[in-house]
């Protein structure tokens, strides 16, 4: 692919070929506010480092972002701790549920990634010790990348997420019976189901990753990770970030990438683009059906991989 120009034409491509698919999953319906969702809507979007997106179809539609957030929550507290952050959570896939209390147990309360449920809630913690309102941090971060001061929480899926929290609950204060969560619990859950019901679209999203492909460097100009940090969150997004399916992710898509159970999944190609895609019709892993395919596609489309 020599030219930017030629993405409208791919986007439309994968577009006009995923309507035509059938079978798109079925919304995560644990959430109320997901389960209402049309799992035939589908969105994409491409950013360059530049600023420049492209789109196609609901691309400019307001989705439930979820576990997509972990990311950024990531970028910004190990903007601050560094390396120190590592000896609280691990680097390594899962191969379980992202909300499993099994490997906890046998690993003294030390997560094995950022991406699952409890080692998420660890990034959380140590971002809220670090600012005192880990979710107002990121719901700012997240509008200043993607341009839009608009973004904000969206209290039904919040309240949604606390009415069926007794699983995170648990994993709270399991990993703060070993040391391992600085807050009360029930702040870090606040904190934490705030974070998850951010409300952003394709376009949004695929603009405020925008910094993993610059290697760290904000909209703004400014550095928010060093080169070795921005390489090792697209390392465990790759390895990661679609719960207990990375490996296949990475088979068939190729590039670093997060999922949320509310159907969008950003992609990185460093140096060159970002990418986000929703569909709120998941597989039985959580994952976009049709993101999934639309990222296939794409990667097999313009040749961008990181392989």
């Amino acid at each position: 692919m020599t030219s930017s120009t030629s993405f409208q034409p791919v986007l439309e491509r994968i577009a006009e070929e995923i309507e035509r698919t059938p079978g798109r999953g079925r919304p995560a319906d644990y959430i109320p506010a997901l389960a209402a969702c049309d799992p035939r809507s589908f969105g994409m979007a491409v950013a360059e480092p530049d600023g420049t997106v492209y789109g196609v179809g609901d691309w400019r539609q307001p989705f439930s972002t979820q576990s997509i957030t972990k990311v950024f929550t990531l970028a910004l507290d190990l903007a601050r701790e560094g390396d120190a952050l590592w000896e609280h959570v691990g680097r390594e896939p899962s191969g379980n549920p992202f909300n499993s209390l099994v490997q906890l147990e046998y690993e003294n309360g030390i997560p094995r990634n950022p991406f699952i449920n409890a080692g998420a809630l660890v990034v959380t913690d140590r971002l809220h010790t670090r600012t005192g309102d880990a979710s107002g941090e990121l719901l700012g971060f997240l509008r200043a990348e993607s341009g839009n001061p608009e973004l904000t929480f969206d209290k039904e899926v919040a309240a949604s997420e606390t009415a069926h929290g007794d699983r995170n609950a648990a994993l709270g204060h399991f990993m703060a019976s070993y040391g391992n969560i600085d807050n009360p619990v029930p702040v870090l859950l606040d904190q934490y189901f705030r974070q998850c019901s951010v409300t952003a679209s394709c376009a949004d999203l695929a603009l405020a990753t925008t910094f993993l492909a610059r290697h760290g460097i904000r909209a703004d100009g400014t550095r928010l990770l060093t080169r070795s940090q921005a390489k090792q969150i697209n390392a465990i997004m790759l390895t990661c970030g679609t719960y207990d399916a990375a490996g296949d992710f990475a088979y068939r898509v190729g590039l670093p990438g997060k999922s949320g159970v509310g159907g969008g999944i950003i992609a990185v190609v460093p140096g060159r683009c970002t990418l986000c895609v929703w569909s709120p019709g998941l597989d039985e892993r959580g994952n976009s059906v049709a993101g999934v395919a639309a990222l296939d596609r794409f990667t097999t489309l313009t040749g961008l991989s990181v392989f």
